[in-house]
């Protein structure tokens, strides 16, 4: 009988993933991090990577293994992979796109509804027993309202769906228009803040989007009256951080509501004591019934390729080659 396939796990892996992964392969977690002797005498028999959505694998981590086929990654950004190094070498990255689909877009609306109606806020008010002097202050009507979505692939789709049921009028950018999709199209991030109420993120992160959401866009949000929301459900990396703590501080914006951030699970005390701002610990995907279909999606991808099989769900990358 065969020696099992070495697999080594770049971070620890989802619950609902590891157990199926460690019955088909022999999974090194880890080892890289953890005991470098131990890497280097089974680097060479490493034949492929399994990765969350938070993973790093960069250019000089592929290098070191020579034997190493596919990576798979459990989630749908992949930002942190060096898939161009990857692509170099003749390995194939995948990710588990689509099925997480519905609950992010489930949830940016969610966040949106929170973050204009208040409701952490409203129980936070109830709670606490300050309901018996006096009403809470007014919010922010979300139905019909207008909604820039930066980030038009399928879950931006999804969350213009959503939204056009609250009959809110609809604009997006994208790297470029889809003429097939009845929304308009702005040409970047502070022309479509410019023309927007709430601006929902929900576009890839990397070098390319890096705090694409800045002072500039965040002073545009709202006519930069103080009445814009800002929703993240794409990455951390893709604000300023700092320009937005700054900016609702000042009263540039109304609010927020955010499920990443730039260094997470760390969120800043000047960003956490806003009672302006919703927070969420980045849970786009967290049903147990999503989970469970990106971990046998990331499974499937290692079983087709082993098995000498077309990809479930490769990255764009590998696509284009």
């Amino acid at each position: 009988m065969p020696d099992p396939i070495q697999v080594l796990a770049v971070s620890k892996l989802s619950p609902l993933w590891s157990p199926q992964l460690r019955a088909t392969y022999h999974v090194h977690e880890r080892l890289h991090e953890t005991d470098a002797a131990a890497f280097a005498q089974v680097a060479p028999q490493i034949r492929a990577i399994a990765a969350s959505g938070d993973s790093k694998v960069p250019a000089e981590l592929i290098a070191r293994l020579p034997a190493l086929e596919i990576i798979s990654v459990m989630g749908v950004g992949y930002d942190g992979v060096d898939a161009l190094a990857a692509k170099a070498r003749g390995v194939p990255v995948t990710h588990t796109p689509d099925v997480l689909n519905d609950d992010v877009a489930d949830l940016a609306l969610g966040l949106m509804l929170c973050a204009a109606r208040q409701l952490p806020a409203a129980d936070r008010f109830v709670r606490e027993g300050r309901w018996p002097q006096g009403a809470m202050p007014l919010a922010t009507k979300m139905s019909g309202a207008r909604l820039g979505i930066v980030g038009m692939g399928r879950i931006g789709q999804s969350i213009a769906q959503r939204a056009a049921a609250f009959g809110m009028v609809i604009a997006y950018t994208a790297r470029s228009a889809k003429p097939d999709l009845p929304y308009r199209y702005l040409p970047d991030a502070r022309a479509l803040a410019a023309e927007s109420d709430f601006l929902v993120l929900i576009t890839p992160g990397g070098a390319l989007t890096r705090k694409l959401v800045n002072a500039e866009v965040l002073s545009a949000l709202g006519k930069g009256a103080g009445q814009g929301i800002l929703v993240n459900v794409a990455r951390g990396s893709v604000v300023d951080e700092a320009a937005l703590i700054d900016a609702l501080e000042r009263g540039v914006i109304a609010g927020a509501a955010l499920d990443v951030f730039e260094s997470e699970p760390q969120v800043p005390e000047r960003l956490r004591a806003l009672p302006q701002v919703v927070l969420a610990p980045h849970i786009g995907s967290a049903t147990a019934a999503t989970r469970q279909a990106m971990a046998d999606l990331a499974q499937g991808n290692l079983a087709a390729h082993f098995a000498g099989q077309p990809l479930l769900t490769p990255v764009p990358e590998w696509r284009s080659r």
